[in-house]
């Protein structure tokens, strides 16, 4: 397993090739490449959604650590996601160091909401990192070359996050196994980057 954590992102490498606009893989590209991976099986957010149903309610819990804002509650109800209820997680979600906010991708959201489950935790998910405006997230790259320039978190679909009592590696594993989307370990720094873009691992 410690093998599936080594590499880079591939879907942040030669942005031209994967549907990128302005240096940030779009949603489009990203489905472009789920629907390409021939072969090769995979569970994507829409799967995820299936399984999570379209009766009943979808819950999640998220404290952002900068600010210590926080969601809990519904974010999804009888087969449609909650506006309010998403209005508020982009705000919670946003960029605090540029008080700005963009639409999060729900289905970032859906995948959070599995992993927990399928973690039996009852905790929040603590955010160290959500919406990045292009200006943090050069800043940030410039300072570490673990930054990419091409992040999702630029486009809403991306969060760097922890759950108190689980270790970083029982996270990632076991989103590793779910094939959610894109999954990075942070061990030294005791987080993970759980995404809804392109199944793939670093």
């Amino acid at each position: 397993m410690a093998r599936l954590f080594e590499h880079s992102c591939p879907a942040c490498e030669g942005a031209e090739g994967l549907g990128c606009e302005g240096g940030v893989v779009s949603r489009r590209g990203a489905l472009g490449l789920l629907a390409g991976a021939v072969g090769f099986s995979l569970l994507t957010p829409e799967a995820i959604a299936q399984r999570l149903g379209n009766a009943g309610t979808r819950t999640i819990s998220i404290k952002r650590m900068q600010t210590n804002e926080a969601f809990e509650g519904v974010y999804w109800r009888d087969g449609r996601y909650e506006r309010e209820a998403l209005q508020r997680l982009d705000w919670v979600m946003r960029d605090p160091g540029m008080s700005e906010a963009t639409p999060m991708d729900p289905r970032l959201f859906d995948v959070l909401n599995t992993v927990r489950r399928h973690l039996d935790s009852d905790d929040s998910w603590e955010v160290i990192s959500g919406y990045r405006a292009p200006e943090t997230n050069a800043a940030r790259a410039r300072q570490s070359r673990r930054v990419s320039r091409a992040s999702l978190h630029m486009s809403g679909m991306a969060a760097d996050c922890r759950l108190p009592g689980r270790n970083s590696l029982g996270i990632a594993r076991i989103a590793a196994d779910m094939q959610t989307g894109g999954v990075g370990l942070y061990r030294r720094d005791g987080f993970v980057h759980l995404d809804c873009g392109p199944s793939r691992r670093w």
